[in-house]
């Protein structure tokens, strides 16, 4: 445990100057379903992964020599679940709900099965699914390597061989600043810092290869906020109009078209789907009202400076006696006029 220990301590350091923190633990996802705010992607050949939240018992050791004296306990973990046995196959996972530059992030994992690859790995700085920084363990082939994928072509492949055994947790972890990157194993740091410019920043992502069948839990990143025009919109309307219950901004990305919550007054919802309100609002410029306890609701469209509608506003407010649809309208209208003054393109608000 005392290796655990160490790299935390590292994080605990770096938060201090680093500005917010991010934590993926699974306890609260449903189980045998795929965690939400997250994209399943594949890089190479075959078809996406089959990633699940599940219920895992085992030793809460982190590295093999504590294995034997660990606890047995039961846990909710992320796990990729499919063998597709293709050579060129890589499950990705993407986390949508932000972009990242500098960060220091740990994660458990476990390599539990697979016939020709064992492989658990961190994907981050990811701009699509053929460019990126990966850095993986392999419990198999004994070695833990880091690479980069440009144009879906590996590239600076670096890292020991060192044995990884299957079926108990180890520690990844990944500090980025700047153009530095270092990866650690189990609190040690194995493989040389690394000063690579290819991608200054990018979204992180759970890794495998092939036929692996991997477990990851208690995933934390310690990061340096980069806070896009949604984002920042919401944080000021929030802080001009302190009684809203709520409020929450959906729009398409260029690197997701599905419409989604690009901004939102609870963090936990960045990159979660915005359903069929929230889409039609963005897509067709409608506008909805609910009404539910004590609550109103108002979707309404964010037009650009050609008037096209390019996102949908959920504005939340407190209920009162003799609200109606029209005065919830008059209360909302002039807060997503406000912030369409600052909006001239759909660009802007992920910029």
């Amino acid at each position: 445990m005392s290796r655990f220990i160490c790299s935390i301590a590292t994080l605990l350091a770096i938060g201090r100057i680093l500005a917010a923190e991010r934590r993926f633990d699974f306890s609260e996802s449903k189980a045998n379903e795929g965690p939400a705010g997250f994209r399943s992607v594949v890089t190479g050949e075959g078809k996406p992964g089959e990633w699940k939240v599940i219920v895992d018992e085992g030793s809460s050791g982190v590295a093999a020599t504590n294995a034997a004296a660990s606890l047995v306990i039961k846990h909710q973990v992320l796990a990729q679940l499919s063998q597709d046995s293709t050579d060129e196959h890589f499950p990705l996972l993407i986390f949508d709900g932000e972009v990242f530059n500098d960060f220091a992030l740990t994660t458990r994992f476990k390599t539990v099965g697979g016939d020709r690859e064992q492989m658990a790995g961190i994907a981050f700085r990811i701009q699509d699914e053929k460019n990126y920084y990966v850095v993986r363990a392999s419990s198999l082939g004994s070695t833990y390597r880091f690479y980069k994928l440009v144009d879906g072509v590996r590239l600076s492949v670096v890292g020991p061989d060192i044995e990884i055994p299957k079926g108990v947790w180890h520690e990844l972890a990944i500090e980025c600043k700047g153009t530095q990157i270092r990866c650690l194993l189990n609190g040690k740091q194995i493989i040389p810092t690394i000063n690579d410019s290819a991608f200054a920043q990018g979204k992180i992502g759970f890794w495998t290869k092939s036929d692996s069948v991997s477990y990851f839990a208690d995933t934390k990143i310690v990061y340096t906020p980069k806070e896009t025009l949604a984002v920042h919109l919401v944080r000021q309307t929030l802080k001009k109009y302190p009684r809203l219950k709520g409020l929450k901004i959906f729009a398409s990305t260029p690197d997701r078209k599905e419409v989604h919550t690009v901004a939102s007054d609870d963090e936990k919802e960045l990159g979660q789907p915005a359903g069929k309100v929230g889409e039609d609002v963005a897509t067709n410029g409608v506008i909805y009202y609910g009404r539910e306890d004590q609550e109103v609701v108002v979707t309404m469209p964010l037009r650009d400076r050609n008037g096209d509608s390019i996102a949908a506003v959920r504005v939340i407010m407190k209920s009162f006696p003799g609200q109606t649809e029209q005065n919830a309208l008059v209360r909302a209208t002039p807060i997503v006029r406000e912030m369409e003054k600052r909006v001239r393109s759909a660009d802007d608000l992920t910029q």
